[in-house]
């Protein structure tokens, strides 16, 4: 699932490089949309901004663009993610936000409902950004991107597979799922492709007398995260040309010819020290059942200052991954 998000700088550099007519003009391109999809944050940018939010300031003076990146699963949006990269100073900030996260709305009716994922089922992507934007204190949201587990197969294998090495055994057996869900998955080194790549993604623990991980989603999280720093390393340099053409056919996404442009523009000049993964704060604890991922606000802001560099002398959090 999760990764489009930290090549998808990459992709955007590919597709304006070979599907982009030098004889474009760039005050010609407007709000050309160049992915599937027919939503937009620009309608409502009225609610992803927080006039109370403390970092308003802070967030209308930097120079960056805020894009919201869900990977869906039956109706679910099963990872979602924020990549925030500041054109000004050449970095890219890519904040998770737990699947579970808790998120008190008036549609939620059972307490699977309570739960930041599933929003996406009712209020598709700009629903989730609006909950997103709210977890992180109004941070705004310009964009998203959507990829379903059949595209992101699909954009695996365009690159050729990603090199994992698996910790353990995953071994996991859910014959009640639609369809029936099978993961097994031996540790060691292993190429994670389209035969893979859903077992993979949707592993957090394990049948049993196997291990799962031990934080449970948020162990699936950092293990997710990995899974995007050696998939960074094989798209670099690879066909370009097939992958940007698999992703612009399996991504919903309102990100406009003309933002991808200035985008890729500014990002020839990534390295990938200049990425750097955050996990939203928060503690794991149930509720009337079900478990949930509760966000630590105090903490929130605290990640938000590193981020936006609004408190320079204050230590890097331990949220950062």
């Amino acid at each position: 699932m999760k990764i489009f998000l930290k090549h998808f700088f990459i992709w955007l550099i590919a597709f304006t490089v070979i599907l982009i007519p030098a004889t474009f003009a760039l005050d010609r391109l407007g709000g050309i949309r160049i992915f599937q999809g027919t939503e937009s944050l620009a309608d409502a940018q009225d609610l992803l901004v927080d006039p109370e939010s403390p970092f308003l300031e802070a967030f209308g003076e930097a120079k960056r663009v805020n894009i919201l990146v869900l990977g869906v699963n039956d109706g679910l949006s099963d990872t979602i993610m924020l990549g925030s990269y500041d054109m000004k100073n050449q970095h890219v900030d890519i904040i998770s936000i737990p699947r579970d996260t808790y998120y008190d709305r008036r549609e939620a009716t059972t307490a699977g409902s309570y739960k930041i994922n599933a929003i996406y089922r009712n209020g598709t992507a700009v629903g989730t950004a609006r909950a997103v934007s709210d977890v992180l204190m109004g941070m705004p949201i310009h964009y998203y991107a959507v990829v379903d587990y059949d595209g992101i197969g699909q954009i695996v294998d365009s690159i050729g597979g990603v090199p994992m090495d698996i910790p353990f055994h995953m071994h996991y057996e859910d014959p009640t799922d639609e369809p029936p869900l099978y993961i097994d998955i031996p540790k060691g080194p292993i190429i994670i492709d389209s035969s893979n790549v859903q077992q993979f993604l949707r592993f957090r623990k394990g049948s049993k007398g196997y291990p799962g991980y031990p934080e449970g989603d948020i162990g699936r999280v950092k293990a997710q995260q990995e899974f995007i720093k050696s998939a960074l390393r094989e798209s670099i340099g690879f066909g370009i040309p097939k992958v940007a053409k698999t992703v612009i056919k399996n991504v919903d996404s309102d990100l406009t010819l003309s933002m991808a442009v200035k985008i890729a523009g500014k990002a020839t000049g990534l390295k990938r020290e200049d990425i750097k993964t955050w996990l939203t704060p928060g503690t794991p604890g149930m509720k009337n059942g079900a478990s949930y991922w509760w966000v630590d606000k105090p903490a929130v802001e605290k990640m938000l200052k590193e981020i936006y560099s609004t408190d320079t002398q204050e230590p890097e959090s331990e949220y950062q991954e």
